[in-house]
């Protein structure tokens, strides 16, 4: 079967001229190019069933410009996922009319801003946008705020928790979005507290939100100045989490703890506070049981220099110290016992992972 002989025509004509992407849509049987002069469009005639003619259009583009007459291999799915694509070969990828090849193009580390643009051009999808947000020259770029203001608009539409942190946590990147839509999607966290950890992800020291500071920061800081200025990570990290953004941080962290919804939305609440506390540099296993992590930590405190001579400058701090060191070896894992016998969501699951969570929320509140 070919393609019928005044698609092949106009088909040839097209791909004479420099283009910069090609678009298929099936449901109208129209080919959509971008170039240096606008848009054109051709309408298809088809010979055959639509979907059969629509794979021998994107065989014919496959053939011209990547020389593969098979068509783009669309099973290489988690390849091109895993931004395996050679970035000299992005821009022809972006010809060959095929949305897995534009997916290609957007995991791609060679990314720039201009290829984004094509790229948004041909598949405007919000996992896309989240995929080109990654990258900084994309952030950078003209097309950073373009895609950002395109996944608040579509953060009501998303119905996995994983996409909303993502895209929260991505369009929270500087220079997206105006400090007034910062504040609104902060808002949103009210009903839907999952909002909330795309901000813990991203700015957990620069929450939208006012807290008192700890009653004994002022009092800690002055004491630890000379561990600060000699570079006791642990110290800089205690009088952090004692200030305002500290607290805020932490008690939006319990906020998000006491109702997590789903499964994604645990693991990735678990493991910004693991990023948030190993900020001192706490190296340590993946913890899978709650009482090994408990007496580790309190074992192991024990041999860290930098903790030990804090508790020496003043021994009422040991207990916010200690709680520092627990929460710094927490992370997903600690649930994969539990999640990889049950696939609960809601309460069910609050109820399963309270053995997690209780401990957590306790140390938690020694430094509040």
């Amino acid at each position: 079967m070919q393609l019928s002989n005044e698609d092949q025509l106009r088909l040839n004509v097209l791909v004479a001229q420099p283009l910069q992407a090609v678009r298929i849509d099936e449901s109208q049987m129209c080919v959509y190019v971008l170039s240096e002069k606008g848009d054109a469009t051709v309408q298809l005639n088809p010979s055959c069933k639509d979907e059969k003619y629509v794979r021998l259009v994107r065989q014919f583009l496959s053939t011209h410009y990547l020389g593969s007459p098979g068509g783009y291999p669309v099973y290489l799915k988690r390849w091109t996922r895993m931004g395996q694509a050679r970035d000299d070969s992005l821009e022809k990828l972006l010809l060959v009319g095929e949305p897995e090849a534009v997916a290609a193009v957007v995991h791609a580390p060679g990314l720039t801003n201009e290829l984004a643009r094509r790229a948004w051009w041909s598949n405007a999808t919000a996992e896309n946008a989240r995929r080109m947000l990654e990258k900084e020259s994309v952030v950078n770029g003209s097309m950073g705020p373009e895609l950002a203001k395109f996944l608040i608009e579509f953060l009501p539409f998303e119905e996995h928790q994983k996409a909303i942190i993502d895209s929260v946590r991505l369009v929270l990147q500087p220079g997206l979005i105006s400090e007034e839509l910062r504040a609104e999607i902060w808002k949103r966290g009210a009903r839907k507290n999952v909002y909330f950890i795309g901000f813990l992800q991203q700015t957990p020291n620069d929450l939208p939100i006012t807290v008192n500071e700890h009653p004994t920061w002022c009092d800690v800081c002055i004491t630890l100045q000379a561990e600060v200025d000699e570079g006791n990570k642990i110290a800089k990290l205690l009088c952090q989490i004692l200030s305002s953004a500290g607290q805020a941080f932490l008690q939006t962290t319990e906020l998000v703890l006491k109702k997590p919804n789903d499964q994604e939305a645990v693991a990735a609440i678990l493991n910004a506070i693991g990023e948030y506390f190993g900020g001192f540099g706490n190296e340590s296993p993946n913890w899978r049981d709650m009482v090994e992590l408990g007496n580790h930590a309190e074992l192991y405190h024990q041999e860290n220099q930098e903790i030990l001579r804090l508790s020496v400058l003043n021994q009422s701090l040991l207990p916010q110290l200690k709680a520092i060191f627990y929460l710094s070896m927490i992370n997903e894992t600690l649930v994969d016992p539990i999640f990889g016998k049950t696939d609960a969501i809601g309460s069910v699951m609050r109820k399963k992972i309270e053995p997690v969570i209780t401990p957590i929320v306790e140390k938690i509140r020694v430094l509040r």
